[in-house]
């Protein structure tokens, strides 16, 4: 079966190779020396700065687990090739909320890179999946927890 792909911006790619690049570069060489600087006090048995380093070591190799197995799947979405007449990955949005009277900016990225936070928004959000393909004057109803909400596509741009 084949995996599923992982869609990511250049920002987004770049972003995950340089941790995967400082994962197992830099923090790799820290636990080994901490695993070792534990090792040194003797008796492993109850040495918790050794458990605590294992510990560190196993989430840093599941992480870089995690990373390989995305940037393998990873299908770049080229921001300068994005079709600006329609709403895609890659894109950034101004919509009208139309229940809170206020402009709000989304921008379209794959689910990995998502970030609310951060105005990033996934394609597999239902705010996302709503907005896919959609066009300048355009509405759009989300069905969200809170109720549905509408929002006019105002402007479509190319993510910077």
């Amino acid at each position: 079966m084949e995996a599923k792909k992982t869609l990511l911006t250049y920002t987004g790619l770049k972003k995950l190779e340089d941790e995967l690049e400082n994962l197992k570069v830099v923090k790799r060489k820290e636990v080994a020396g901490k695993i070792k600087e534990a090792r040194e006090q003797g008796d492993l048995s109850e040495n918790a700065e050794y458990d605590a380093a294992k510990d560190e070591q196993r989430d840093i190799e599941a992480r870089i687990d995690e990373l390989e197995k995305i940037l393998k799947n990873a299908e770049v979405v080229v921001e300068d090739d994005v079709d600006l007449e329609k709403i895609s990955i890659g894109c950034t949005v101004d919509v009208y909320d139309r229940e809170f009277d206020e402009e709000i900016e989304f921008k379209l990225v794959g689910s990995t890179e998502a970030n609310s936070l951060a105005g990033k928004i996934s394609n597999e959000s239902p705010v996302g999946k709503a907005l896919i393909g959609k066009k300048v004057g355009d509405v759009v109803a989300v069905e969200t927890q809170a109720g549905v909400i509408e929002y006019e596509v105002l402007k479509i741009n190319r993510s910077i």
